[in-house]
């Protein structure tokens, strides 16, 4: 006997003892020697000559047997499971065809018998998503549901084991995105800091997470009823009316709570509210406010922005155009609704933004199909901060692809309402945001009308740019111009700007250029801010103002007429 064969010898009988060994309380993973063993064992199967096929048929029943003890063992023992489990899980993915083993069972056994047990143990971790990323081409063709049926997990895991698994699982991350999960990914990647206090707040209250099934939190209330009615009677006082010496994370979330439960969630169950409202959510919120952030979660907050960026990547790359404009709704929603950390706040709404208008780039058409929401979000720009930006970036979205486009009129026209409305409103109000008092400071003041003059720019810009794509708009956007520039507003730059608009469109060869769609329109290519002088002939009505385009006042400087530049047929 070579020495090969009485390594494979040796391994296989290693195997098939353990595999065989009915003590439930001492499994398989105590013995340390058998993780080698079996990956030994897949070293030889995968060697290309006539009797590997002979060598996988004959370790195949002992892995087999092996896997079903392991996951039997898994509530009784003290050692961890994973690295083995994921072991013979490779090696049924690598021979499944050849011993007509279907892998799908034993992936689901592994992922909810131990992976919501163990996703808390770093190495398990590290090795879960090694091995998705291994076999990730062969899981999307064979399995294709599976990455995002179980992503909530995989996002547990990244979230609780920090920076060191960020690279592994943005490697992972396109698997898990399908139609089902392209929805319901977004908010669980905008909550991971909230996922990460929910995390701590279990391990506070219940232990180390590593070895416990935090499904096992949905139990039944009454111990803790029983509890409080207790303390009641003999104290005279309830749980709840505590106070003093009470931790604060009695302030957090209650682990019966439907939110709560909600965000721990194993299983990817589709898109569900998450009602930021709610006691659970604020008192969450609170409570992150008033206390230190641990360093797992200083972490989530650098490391979520970057996942985003790679979901948003995905987005625009992979996703149809029903599926970006179902999300864009819940990407206004969520504008304003995200965990109370500046750096983190800022990081995000910015790439939300960012994102907003890359898609509307892409896909002018979602502009008439979002309507509703956008002219919902036009009317809000009042409310805060967040939402006046939002209310800004969907300004100069509607106002540069046209609302649409020329086939889209009658949705161009009630967005143009909606920008006119906007408009009077602040013209007939000193202020943007919240209605202020008289008595606030010259700092706030000075900031109110920076915003509001922001915004007036922002609105005559896209009520200029609608009236230049759709010609019929034209002596409504005129009225409006007009309005503003004769209008008593103490920033001067928004009355020039009116009129600077004024007269450009009473030049239909400049204006069309400089305001008119960037995309082919009718088969001609416009370039934003570039007059193409050879159409002046036929398109201008009147000489060029020279005078209006180099914001100056008073009368033309210039003596010559319009034929003197351009050039002659």
């Amino acid at each position: 006997m070579s020495a090969e064969e009485g390594d494979w010898n040796f391994y296989l009988r290693t195997v098939s003892n353990s595999a065989r060994d009915s003590n439930i309380t001492n499994g398989p993973a105590s013995d340390p020697s058998l993780l080698h063993a079996v990956k030994k064992l897949c070293e030889f199967c995968k060697r290309e000559d006539k009797t590997s096929d002979d060598l996988v048929a004959r370790v195949y029943p002992h892995l087999n047997k092996l896997f079903q003890r392991s996951v039997a063992s898994l509530s009784q023992s003290n050692s961890s499971n994973g690295l083995l489990l994921l072991g013979i899980l490779q090696f049924f993915l690598d021979f499944g065809e050849v011993v007509l083993h279907d892998a799908d069972p034993s992936l689901h056994t592994f992922i909810r018998s131990c992976l919501s047990r163990e996703f808390a143990d770093p190495i398990v971790a590290a090795a879960t998503l090694d091995f998705l990323y291994v076999n990730k081409n062969k899981l999307l063709i064979t399995f294709p549901n599976l990455l995002p049926q179980f992503f909530p997990l995989i996002l547990k895991l990244t979230a609780w084991n920090g920076g060191k698994l960020e690279k592994p699982f943005l490697k992972v991350l396109p698997g898990l995105v399908s139609p089902g999960s392209f929805l319901p990914l977004f908010p669980s990647l905008m909550d991971l800091p909230i996922l990460v206090v929910a995390l701590e707040k279990v391990e506070r209250s219940s232990g180390s997470l590593v070895g416990n099934n935090i499904a096992s939190i949905q139990k039944s209330k009454a111990p803790e009823m029983l509890l409080a009615l207790m303390d009641e009677a003999y104290t005279g006082t309830t749980i709840g009316e505590r106070g003093g010496d009470e931790s604060e994370e009695s302030s957090t979330i209650n682990v019966a709570d439907p939110l709560f439960l909600e965000l721990l969630k194993d299983e990817n169950d589709g898109l569900v509210e998450r009602h930021w409202t709610s006691p659970g959510i604020a008192a969450v919120l609170q409570a992150a406010k008033n206390s230190p952030q641990s360093d797992r979660l200083k972490q989530i907050l650098k490391i979520a922005p970057r996942l985003l960026d790679a979901y948003f990547t995905i987005a625009l790359r992979d996703a149809n155009s029903s599926l970006i404009c179902a999300l864009i709704p819940i990407l206004m929603t969520r504008i304003s609704a995200l965990f109370p950390d500046q750096n983190y706040m800022y990081e995000v709404r910015r790439r939300l933004l960012e994102f907003m208008l890359a898609a509307f780039h892409r896909s002018p058409d979602l502009i008439p199909l979002l309507k509703k929401p956008i002219i919902d979000r036009l009317g809000n720009a009042y409310d805060s901060t967040e939402k006046t930006e939002l209310a800004l970036q969907l300004c100069w979205a509607v106002g540069e692809y046209g609302g649409g486009g020329p086939t889209h009129k009658d949705a161009a026209r009630e967005l143009f309402e909606s920008l006119e409305l906007l408009l009077y409103e602040n013209l007939s109000s000193s202020r943007l945001g919240l209605r202020q008092e008289a008595a606030v400071d010259s700092n706030r003041k000075s900031f109110s009308k920076s915003s509001q003059s922001r915004l007036l720019c922002f609105v005559i810009t896209a009520i200029t740019k609608l009236a230049t794509h759709h010609r019929e708009l034209l002596p409504r956007a005129r009225v409006a111009l007009i309005k503003v520039a004769r209008s008593r507003i103490s920033d001067s730059k928004v009355s020039k700007r009116a009129q600077v608009y004024l007269g450009l469109i009473d030049e239909p060869g400049i204006c069309l250029p400089v305001l008119g769609p960037s995309r082919p329109s009718h088969g001609f290519v416009h370039y934003p801010g570039t007059v193409n002088w050879n159409e002046g002939g036929n398109k201008m009505v009147a000489h060029i103002p020279f005078y209006i385009l180099g914001e100056q006042e008073g009368p033309p400087f210039h003596d010559f007429s319009l034929s003197d530049v351009l050039p002659r047929r």
